[in-house]
């Protein structure tokens, strides 16, 4: 048997990073002490995440047709990740964020879509058959909605595992959601799709709940520091605790576990521990600056968990 096989669908960018000491309020001006610019977008950052963990993925994104996008393009393959799928798309820029970090490790973080927007149904049906031979295909929604749904349903009809990280906050019509496996809001997505304030543990189950009736039969919300919350349909949730760690940058956080999290359980591993396994990468990646920059490797990983 060969190694199973994962997709990413998703978002590419160029990070303009700035630190600050707060995050401005409106009309004022904060200086920044370090400026940096890296690759990142949600989408390439859980491929990253997870080809440096050791998965067989292949990526479905755009770029712009300018030196930004080759040079990502060139960044991902040495990622061990599948670019065939990466198209370039003429007359239009490379997706851009605009992020700012304060002393806590803390970002917000504004986005222009640039070539993502391109990534259509159109051009999804270019590469429907690496879904249907996929294993479990990846997803978040940087990228237009009805792209993300034709993948969701292409993965459906030909038992594709299908995984969503809900980001950026949005509602979703409950035609995606009854297509999804797997989802893994943070406690803002989370009350944003079900109406729920994930304050507390009764917060998270019962925003689970309201998930699992919609169709997903496993929910992890994510709880920064505190872990995760997992909830099987049929069984009673719990915490899994995270590492605790000194946050540097939290930029890349997520998009880490998810890409890890997907990588272990295609190797077999139960969901407790592929939750651990994406806890260890996640924890690495906030002790450094950047997105991708901060994504460790798959040595890395297996080091800290031997700690």
């Amino acid at each position: 048997m060969g190694t199973a096989k994962l997709v990413v669908l998703g978002s590419i960018n160029a990070d303009h990073i700035l630190n600050v000491q707060h995050f401005p309020q409106p009309g004022e001006t904060v200086r920044g002490n370090h400026y940096q610019v890296a690759f990142g977008g949600k989408g390439a950052n859980q491929a990253v995440a997870a080809g440096r963990s050791g998965a067989d993925i292949t990526f479905i994104a755009c770029v712009g047709d300018d030196d930004i996008g080759a040079n990502v393009k060139k960044q991902l393959q040495s990622d061990n990740i599948n670019i065939e799928c990466i198209d370039a798309i003429k007359d239009e820029t490379t997706g851009v964020a605009l992020i700012y970090v304060n002393q806590q490790g803390e970002n917000v973080i504004g986005i222009h879509a640039g070539a993502n927007g391109h990534l259509t149904i159109n051009r999804l049906v270019n590469y429907q058959q690496k879904i249907i031979d996929a294993d479990a295909v990846l997803m978040q929604l940087e990228s237009p909605l009805e792209a993300v749904q034709m993948a969701a349903e292409i993965a459906q009809k030909n038992n594709t595992k299908v995984i969503l990280n809900p980001a950026p906050a949005q509602s979703l019509p409950d035609s995606l959601l009854a297509l999804v496996d797997i989802i893994t809001p943070n406690e803002t997505e989370a009350e944003y799709l079900t109406g729920i304030a994930v304050n507390d543990e009764q917060g998270a189950q019962a925003a689970a709940e309201v998930l699992h009736q919609k169709g997903i039969s496993k929910v992890m919300i994510t709880l920064g520091a505190r872990g995760v919350w997992y909830s099987e349909q049929g069984a009673k949730g719990k915490i899994i605790p995270g590492f605790k760690v000194k946050a540097v940058d939290t930029i890349a956080a997520g998009d880490t576990f998810n890409g890890a999290y997907v990588t272990a359980l295609l190797e077999g591993k139960a969901d407790e521990e592929a939750i651990i396994f994406a806890h260890a990468a996640a924890a690495i990646a906030v002790t450094r600056s950047g997105a991708q920059p901060s994504v460790p490797w798959r040595n890395e990983i297996d080091e800290f968990l031997t700690q």
